[in-house]
């Protein structure tokens, strides 16, 4: 069925608007809006899913109001950051005339503040999301420069033991410094195995270890 001529004309104006360069700073941020939103809700729907089947107590209408409002809070947020850093960035070469490295960190710095800066559990869980892997990469620049002398052999084994170290004994002695879906995680991978009654809960389900 073909569509009717008003809509064919609407397609044909906007197909037209977005092969024209002129425009293309501000149909960018559209369309990163549009990525962000839809990326958002990829990443943060399945983990919500697991995360609150798992781990989260309630009845199931409670339990599918809290994943959709988490994939909603990420996937909203993650869409206005998108939106505002290529604003801010598009804003600051139009300024200048040109393109600069600091247009970048500037742009995501004001974004990021404005869109990630309460701290709640999911801006909690993308920051430190990105530290590790800002940490990771700017080790890897400072090699690539020279600032960080070319390690003589494989770091990773080290780093592997040291985080883990670190974190179980975090998880030990001073849990409550932890993200709390990281809590409830090692909490039923170190904690819940050392309770059970008989063979149910010890092969089929899992009881929780009361709190310590």
């Amino acid at each position: 069925m073909a569509a009717p001529p008003q809509v064919r004309a609407l397609l044909l104006a906007i197909n037209t608007l977005l092969r024209k360069r002129r425009y293309h700073a501000a149909l960018a941020m559209v369309k990163g809006f549009r990525n962000g939103a839809v990326y958002g809700a990829k990443i943060r729907a399945p983990h919500a899913l697991v995360m609150t089947f798992l781990f989260r107590t309630g009845s199931l209408q409670e339990k599918l109001r809290a994943i959709l409002q988490a994939t909603y809070t990420h996937s909203r947020s993650l869409a206005f950051f998108v939106f505002t850093y290529k604003g801010l960035c598009a804003l600051q070469s139009h300024v200048q005339g040109k393109t600069y490295q600091f247009h970048s960190f500037l742009a995501a710095f004001i974004g990021g503040i404005l869109v990630f800066g309460d701290n709640n559990n999911i801006n909690s869980q993308i920051n430190m999301y990105l530290l590790s892997r800002v940490l990771f990469a700017l080790c890897r620049l400072g090699v690539e420069k020279g600032y960080i002398p070319e390690p003589k052999w494989d770091p990773f084994p080290m780093l592997t033991a040291v985080v883990w170290g670190l974190v179980l004994w975090l998880f030990e002695y001073h849990r409550p410094t932890l993200q709390p879906s990281l809590q409830s995680s090692m909490t039923y991978l170190y904690q819940d195995s050392n309770v059970w009654h008989d063979i149910s809960d010890f092969l089929i389900y899992n009881k929780s270890h009361p709190s310590k």
